[in-house]
């Protein structure tokens, strides 16, 4: 007996020994490489805005931000059917499936087992020949071949001392919640392109309208030349001249009305559909004003941009899975049981307690050689760390300067737009003068074309100022956080 205890303490101390020696081994891990802090100050105001006003454009509603019906349904179709979105949307179940697998990891394994075999041991090998020397009176002998039945429970945990499993969770729910502000960002995103593309199309309806009011100016002036040559007041060369001018403005029509087919289809596959018309309201689109922005102040971006968020989350994702990887560092403590019956004759299964097993074993384990692979992904945690945090300070500069950018437009857009219709209307009173002077013999029909031609371009450019103050003011709407309420 004494000797038996001696054994015993020999195998506990070896036990504990190498649980030491793994502890100490495990001590070695390496420090962190990343000590660049995160730096989120924003400046107190934007460039071009005075004051501290927080009124923030960013808090309405894209439903109560635009009025046009027809431009809210096709937002709203857009919600409901955009294949990106859908899939933006399946990626965000994926991350919280993920999430139920990483909480799975920290609790117990339980699994039940149940088996049935046959045994038969060979003549000369060691049991083999133990049995046939051993005397057993008849009847009482070991079956050959031997059955063997059992059923039983069997759980296996592994204890998170050193929060590894519970870490990478926490991870997983931070990827989780960047994932629903990417899809905020898709939305975000979605809501001003459909918006833009849609006072683009409205923009060239107008420009369709103005090369068919032209060419009919065109025409009447065009019929005078023709008859003022057969009067012998002008030369073959004006008649051309003219002629050329009528079919050059006559074959615009057909480019715009191109690139009214495809406006009209990039809005359908964001609409998720197959091509078709656009319902939409023509009228008065050069009488639109665009909504007043309120811009608030620069740290509000920090709550209203969805990519912000999305970085900020997967910032937190990064620093725990550095916490995760220097856990792989460290002892693992496992712990499995099971309980259960087992016996050669299934009347024997069920019989206590001599069919009865049961078991309980812990055991620590620890990297003792080439950790390479654990140090390469500690590694690679802090990189994507690093990378994390310059993502993160990248997404707000850039958020700041899209604000400044916008705001900036929506000002020099405003005094274009006021000077151009100014022009507009000082070259379509041209026009006027030049036909009645034309018609009078005094003035050059090259002074009646060109009058013409410059008019026709000033309506066009003031129809694309128009649709840049509409641009800058969703665009504005969206950089400053707003689309995805």
């Amino acid at each position: 007996m004494k000797k038996l205890m001696t054994m015993k303490n020999r195998k506990m101390n070896r036990y504990i020994g190498t649980a030491c020696l793994a502890l100490t081994l495990a001590g070695c891990v390496p420090q962190s490489q990343v000590t660049k802090t995160v730096s989120d100050v924003t400046p107190a105001n934007y460039n071009n805005v005075s004051g501290n006003d927080t009124t923030n454009t960013a808090s309405v509603n894209w439903k109560d931000f635009f009025s046009d019906p027809y431009l809210l349904a096709l937002i709203d179709t857009a919600l409901k059917n955009n294949q990106e979105l859908n899939i933006t949307l399946q990626e965000i179940q994926v991350l919280r499936n993920e999430i139920k697998a990483r909480k799975g990891e920290y609790l117990p394994f339980v699994r039940i087992k149940g088996g049935a075999g046959l045994d038969k041991k060979a003549r000369y090998t060691n049991l083999g020949a133990m049995e046939a020397n051993t005397e057993i009176e008849p009847g009482k002998e070991m079956p050959d071949p031997l059955p063997d039945y059992q059923i039983g429970a069997y759980a296996t945990w592994e204890v998170d001392i050193w929060k590894k499993l519970r870490n990478a969770k926490k991870a997983a729910v931070s990827r989780y919640l960047a994932g629903v502000e990417g899809k905020n960002f898709v939305v975000t995103n979605l809501v001003a392109e459909i918006a833009n593309l849609y006072y683009e199309l409205l923009a060239l309806d107008n420009q369709l309208a103005i090369v068919q009011r032209n060419i009919t100016i065109q025409n009447n002036a065009f019929e005078i030349v023709k008859m003022q040559k057969q009067a012998a007041r002008v030369t073959e060369l004006a008649v051309r001249r003219f002629e050329a001018q009528v079919l050059n403005t006559r074959s615009l029509q057909y480019g715009i009305q191109q690139k009214i087919t495809e406006t009209e289809n990039k809005i359908n596959f964001l609409l998720g559909r197959y091509p078709q018309h656009i319902t939409r309201n023509t009228n008065g689109f050069e009488h639109i004003i665009p909504n007043t922005i309120h811009a608030g102040i620069p740290a509000q971006l920090l709550a209203n941009r969805p990519d912000i968020k999305q970085a900020e989350k997967e910032l937190v994702a990064a620093k725990l899975d550095v916490k995760v990887a220097k856990a792989r560092f460290y002892p693992s403590l496992g712990i499995s049981a099971g309980v259960g019956y087992q016996a050669f004759n299934p009347s024997y299964l069920m019989k206590s307690p001599e069919s009865l097993l049961y078991s309980l074993v812990g055991d620590l384990s620890a990297p003792l050689i080439n950790r390479n692979a654990i140090k390469a992904t500690y590694y690679t945690a802090n990189a994507k760390q690093l990378q994390a945090i310059y993502n993160y300070e990248q997404t707000i500069i850039n958020a700041y300067m899209e604000v400044s950018n916008q705001l900036a437009k929506i000002g020099n857009l405003e005094k274009s737009y006021n000077l151009k219709s100014q022009q507009v209307q000082a070259l379509s009173q041209s026009v006027n003068i030049s036909n009645s002077l034309f018609k009078s013999a005094r003035a050059d029909y090259m002074e009646v074309l060109l009058t013409q031609r410059d008019a026709l371009e000033s309506k066009f450019e003031l129809v694309e100022t128009k649709m840049q103050q509409m641009n800058a003011m969703v665009n504005i709407y969206r950089a400053l956080g707003g689309g995805w309420q």
